[in-house]
């Protein structure tokens, strides 16, 4: 595919689509690296697939209102879910939170086994169709964006077990729909893990530029290549990460390294 210049401006709508992913995910994802619930994303945008899943099911329009309050219906469930267990079992929570995603994986399996179109619509919960994003799709995840940043920057210190997980669950509903759950996840964890090592007052700067720059090569490289533009972008995130966690003081600890979080 020629990228240039119609295909950069066609790109256009995936690139902001990924820029309104990490407004939120980035902040979040030094909080969830901080609290050591890495895998809560994945769980949280797994439980709200399986709402949009049912919802499809149940013959509701697709991208219709029906199927936004059933993807968020379900995501604030779960945030009440992991909200009591981390209160009532917070020894074992990385452990529930894995047990619930592998039991929302198989209910929406179970749900698509009927659907000769399954396979195709859980290829696309999961990898995504972030190259297929319009304008009109941007919008109201534009003012949701904003609105979920402003709570999470005014009162971060102050929303509790549930309000962190309910903002959380708002936040990954929107995002897994218009980018999948990998890169919902990629985007979340990776460059707050990349940065772990920066000063602070760098880190979040740096996390943004490293998510921002990874998208943008990701989707030039995926255009270019004719391959899926979500993974291509999760393995940018992947490089840029490794890369930059290297580059950083104290380098030497490679990306899956524990030690050092912050939040």
């Amino acid at each position: 595919m020629n990228i240039f210049p119609l295909g950069l401006y066609l790109l256009l709508p995936a690139f902001l689509a990924g820029l309104l992913v990490l407004a939120t995910h980035v902040p979040m994802g030094m909080q969830v690296l901080a609290r050591g619930i890495v895998f809560i994303d994945l769980a949280v945008a797994q439980i709200a697939g399986l709402g949009v899943i049912a919802a499809d099911r149940l013959g509701f329009e697709p991208q219709g209102w029906a199927v936004q309050m059933s993807a968020v219906s379900a995501a604030l469930l779960g945030a009440a879910l992991f909200t009591y267990t981390e209160k009532r079992w917070p020894e074992v929570q990385e452990a529930l939170i894995g047990v619930v995603f592998v039991l929302a994986a198989s209910g929406g399996a179970l749900l698509l086994a009927g659907n000769p179109h399954g396979g195709e619509q859980l290829e696309d919960l999961l990898v995504g169709q972030i190259l297929w994003v319009s304008p009109a799709q941007l919008w109201p995840a534009a003012w949701l964006t904003a609105i979920l940043l402003g709570v999470w920057l005014r009162w971060r210190e102050h929303l509790g077990r549930f309000g962190f997980y309910a903002v959380f669950a708002c936040a990954v509903t929107a995002s897994v729909q218009l980018v999948g759950i990998y890169l919902v996840f990629a985007s979340l964890i990776v460059p707050a893990l990349a940065t772990r090592h920066y000063p602070p007052r760098l880190r979040l700067a740096l996390a943004y530029l490293l998510g921002g720059i990874s998208y943008a090569l990701g989707l030039m490289l995926s255009a270019w290549s004719d391959l899926p533009s979500g993974a291509v972008i999760v393995w940018a995130l992947a490089v840029l990460g490794l890369l930059g966690s290297w580059a950083g003081p104290k380098s030497g600890n490679p990306l899956l390294s524990n030690q050092g979080k912050t939040a």
